[in-house]
C-alpha cells in the first residue's frame, strides 16, 4: 500500500515538552525535572478524564491547571515562575532531528501534517517559532471536536482533511498510548521511543519503532 501522508503527534514527538523547565531549571529548583514530569503526567491524564466523563477544556487550559498542580506538589507558589514556564510552553524547542525529517518527507512529495490535543492557538505558536510552518500541509487540533485523543473521531480529522484513506497515512508519535490509538484507527503507526521505554498494548502495535526522526523518511512500507 503506497504512503502518501506523514502525520506527527505535536508534543513529545516534535516539540520538547520538557523544553520549557530547563529554560528555568535554575529558578524551579531541585526538583524541576519531577516538576516537569508531573506536569507532563497529569496534562494527559486531565484530557482522558474529561474525555471519558463527556466534558472538555482546551489544552491551554489543562496545560495551566496540570503547572498548578505540579507546583503545588512540590511547594513551588511562584506566580513569575508560573507565568514565565507558560509563555515558554508556547514556544516550546522543536528536536533537532525534526526540521531536517519533515523537509526530507515534504521534497519526495509527501503530504505532512500535525494532529495534536494542543489548542489552534499553542500550536501555532509552536509551530512559529520552530520555523515549521513551510514543512506542514495540515495542523490539525482536537479543538475542533471538543475531546482527546485517542478516540477514533480524532484521528479521523486527518482522513477528512487530506481525503486519504487510514491505510496510506503513516501516524508518528512518541506517547506509546497514541500509537495504539492511531493503530486502532487503521493507520501505519511509528513509535519514536527516545526513551527506550518496555513495549505495551501489546494487540496494538506500531509498524516501526525508531529512537529518531531522522531515520524516519528511509524507512520502507
Amino acid at each position: 500500500m503506497t504512503t502518501r501522508a506523514y502525520i506527527f503527534d505535536a508534543y513529545g514527538t516534535l516539540f520538547d515538552v520538557h523544553a520549557a523547565i530547563a529554560r528555568y531549571r535554575d529558578r524551579a529548583g531541585p526538583d524541576a525535572d519531577r516538576i516537569s514530569e508531573l506536569w507532563r503526567t497529569k496534562q494527559l491524564e486531565y484530557s482522558w478524564t474529561l474525555t471519558a466523563m463527556g466534558r472538555y477544556e482546551n489544552f491551554e487550559r489543562l496545560t495551566e491547571r496540570s503547572l498548578d498542580f505540579a507546583l503545588a506538589r512540590f511547594g513551588r507558589s511562584d506566580p513569575a515562575l508560573r507565568a514565565a514556564l507558560l509563555d515558554s510552553y508556547r514556544k516550546l524547542d522543536a528536536y533537532p532531528d525534526a526540521k531536517a525529517a519533515l523537509g526530507t518527507l515534504k521534497q519526495a512529495g509527501a503530504v505532512t501534517g500535525i494532529l495534536s490535543n494542543g489548542s489552534p492557538g499553542m500550536l501555532q505558536a509552536a509551530v512559529d517559532n520552530a520555523a515549521l510552518g513551510g514543512m506542514l500541509d495540515h495542523v490539525l487540533s482536537v479543538d475542533a471536536l471538543g475531546f482527546y485523543k485517542p478516540r477514533n473521531e480524532v484521528y479521523a480529522l486527518v482522513t477528512d482533511a487530506a481525503s486519504v484513506r487510514p491505510e496510506e497515512i503513516v501516524f508518528v508519535s512518541s506517547n506509546r498510548w497514541d500509537i495504539a490509538g492511531a493503530a486502532n484507527f487503521g493507520f501505519k503507526p511509528v513509535w519514536v521511543n527516545r526513551a527506550n521505554l518496555p513495549d505495551e498494548y501489546p494487540d496494538l502495535k506500531p509498524v516501526a519503532v525508531i529512537n529518531s526522526l531522522s531515520a524516519l523518511p528511509s524507512l520502507k512500507f
